[in-house]
């Protein structure tokens, strides 16, 4: 078990409705967004800080480009009024925007992401988070992402590239637990 102590947030990681566009490909985990909602009702019970982190691309053609709408935050885990919202234009959240500063400003905290996709903007996300010194943790069964083409040819399965990405961030970035680890106080 992981205890979720008071000064903990937790940060969503793009959880947009462009994810729901057929075009990313197969999809790992179709329970990320019910366990995602899952854990920002428990930090909301318990009065704990959330963060919303979205993505917009600076792609026109994008679906996760402001004014589009897989601009949108997903119904399940939509941000409450007073809850903060971040806008980042690259795969990290501590990147471009004023999230550091805001960790910074509750005390370094132990941070808490989960969200979409597990390879891109979450992981590049903890790893950074890490690498300033944050508690970090990644909810594993809180993530998902798509299948990958190779550079040698053939289609990477979308939950091997969950799982390695999940694995190389292991212990050297941040710990890796999912849902059901986590003890409220």
């Amino acid at each position: 078990m992981v205890k979720v102590t008071g000064d903990s947030v937790l940060v969503l990681i793009d959880v947009q409705a462009a994810w729901n566009d057929p075009v990313w490909g197969k999809r790992n985990n179709p329970e990320a967004e019910e366990k995602m909602s899952i854990v920002l009702r428990k930090f909301r019970e318990h009065n704990l800080r959330v963060i919303h982190v979205r993505h917009d691309s600076r792609n026109p053609k994008s679906l996760l480009r402001e004014g589009k709408p897989g601009f949108e935050f997903k119904k399940e885990v939509a941000p409450l009024k007073g809850e903060t919202i971040i806008t980042k234009h690259v795969n990290s959240a501590l990147i471009g925007t004023d999230l550091d500063k805001l960790l910074r400003e509750m005390g370094n905290p132990s941070v808490y992401f989960a969200g979409l996709t597990t390879d891109h903007c979450v992981s590049t996300s903890a790893r950074m988070a890490g690498n300033l010194g944050y508690r970090t943790f990644v909810i594993g069964d809180a993530c998902a992402t798509f299948e990958r083409r190779g550079k040698i040819g053939g289609m990477i399965p979308a939950d091997m590239v969950h799982q390695v990405n999940l694995a190389s961030i292991d212990g050297e970035f941040a710990e890796v637990v999912n849902s059901g680890e986590l003890e409220f106080q």
